[in-house]
Order: C-alpha cells, then sequence, then structure tokens
C-alpha cells in the first residue's frame, strides 16, 4: 500500500477506536451519584415511651405536612401516619381498620387528625380516567356530595369507636386553573362536613380559612398542592389543633 494511504487508512482506524472510546465513555459521564433521600412521611416510626400517640389520616396535602408536624411535636407525642394517601372516603371505607392499626395493632390512639375530600370532589372519565375536564361528556366527581356525607358518617362513627379525641381538619382551597377540580367544591363538601362533625361535637382544624388567608405565599401556581414551605407553615396550625387535643400531664 503506497505511504499515503497508509497514512490515510491509519487516521482512519485511530478516528474509529477513539470515538469507540468515547462513545463507551459517553454513558459513565452522564451519571450522577445519587443524592441521600431525607425521611419519607410515610414510614413508620418507633413510639417513644410514656408520650401519648397520635394518628394522622389524610391525602397528599396531610402527607405535605407530616413531617413538620413529627419535628414540632418531637417530645410531646408521637405522630403517625398510614403507608398511604388515605384518598376518597371511598378508601377510607375500605382501609379505615388497616389504618388504625399503623404502628402496632391493637394499641390505643390519644388523638385522631383526619381528612377526606379533595379526592372525593375530583373529577373522573367515565373510564375511570383521573383529573378530567369537568365539563367533558361523562366526566363525573368520583364520590359525590351525597355519597360524601354517607361515606362520611360512617367514617366517623368508625373513628369513634377508637376512643381517640377527634379532630377534623376541613379540605384546603382549589385555586383557579387546577386540573380536573371547581373551584368552590371544596367549600360545597366542607359544609357536609361541617354538619356532621358540629353534630358529633368533633372540633374543626379550619385549614382551609388558614391557608386561604396567605395562598399566593404556600401553594403552588393552578395546583391544589403546596410549597415545601407552605406544607411547614400547615403543619404550625395542625400542630395548635392536635396541641389542645393532647392528654394534659
Amino acid at each position: 500500500m503506497p505511504p499515503m494511504k497508509q497514512s490515510l487508512a491509519l487516521v482512519t482506524l485511530l478516528s474509529l477506536l477513539l470515538g469507540t472510546a468515547l462513545g463507551q465513555q459517553e454513558p459513565a459521564k452522564k451519571k450522577k451519584a445519587s443524592e441521600p433521600k431525607g425521611p419519607s412521611p410515610l414510614a413508620q416510626i418507633e413510639d417513644v415511651p410514656g408520650l401519648p400517640r397520635v394518628l394522622i389520616l389524610g391525602d397528599s396535602i396531610s402527607i405535605g405536612y407530616t413531617l413538620a408536624v413529627r419535628d414540632l411535636l418531637k417530645g410531646k407525642a408521637n405522630v403517625h401516619r398510614p403507608r398511604a394517601n388515605c384518598g376518597p372516603t371511598t378508601a377510607g371505607l375500605k382501609s379505615l381498620d388497616e389504618w388504625l392499626a399503623s404502628g402496632g395493632a391493637g394499641k390505643k390512639w390519644d388523638v385522631i387528625h383526619f381528612n377526606w375530600g379533595l379526592h372525593d370532589l375530583k373529577y373522573m372519565g367515565p373510564n375511570g380516567e383521573n383529573l378530567t375536564d369537568p365539563a367533558a361528556p361523562g366526566s363525573h366527581q368520583q364520590v359525590p356530595p351525597a355519597e360524601y356525607e354517607k361515606n362520611l358518617r360512617a367514617l366517623v362513627a368508625r373513628l369513634q369507636q377508637t376512643g381517640a379525641k377527634l379532630i377534623w381538619r376541613n379540605t384546603t382551597p382549589v385555586p383557579p386553573g387546577v386540573k380536573g377540580r371547581v373551584p368552590g367544591d371544596e367549600v360545597t363538601y366542607n359544609a357536609i362536613a361541617a354538619k356532621i362533625m358540629a353534630e358529633h361535637d368533633i372540633p374543626t382544624d379550619d385549614l382551609y380559612t388558614f391557608a386561604q388567608s396567605r395562598l399566593a405565599e404556600i401553594q403552588l401556581p393552578a395546583n391544589v398542592h403546596f410549597s415545601d414551605e407552605g406544607s411547614k407553615v400547615l403543619a404550625t396550625q395542625v400542630v395548635a389543633a392536635i396541641e389542645k387535643a393532647l392528654p394534659q400531664p
């Protein structure tokens, strides 16, 4: 082979080898070291002996403030919650006994802080599609108001059997622009719940009013959820309600 062609062949071979080597290294460059994860609000805790036992029942809004509530009540109460999003009242009817066993079956609860509503009022499609357009044909609320009232009455009756002090936490605001929900529906559902709680002398943690007055600061835009800092703000209100119900030394 002539010297010029040999040189070109050698350059081509080196380019191919270098390209292959770089290609093999590329995935390694894209890999990032896994970041350490913080504690999960769904993680089960071990009781500190001698402290009152508190159970939080609720959806992702309550999941958001669980860790902050635990921190604020550290040394005052053992704060538990189920390993799940408690979803709509239909999920509560199905799983409440299991959730009441969170942290140890047969153990007594001193305080139960509970909520259902945000998942009940959301809209579903005719084939079970989640968070559909409320105006779309076949779209319907997951649990309509009349069924919500019936379910919530049954849940309250079961919770009363625990002997714990009960605290109802009403449903937080549904902002404009949110997907699959209609702003104002939470007011209707909260009114239904308020009637039931009044009949049973169960106090209400009015997180709706508390959040409504500062939504621009703590809630995500066009979203029912709250920022991390917003959840910590909600936790201060939740803790204030729980502290009133804790057994006095």
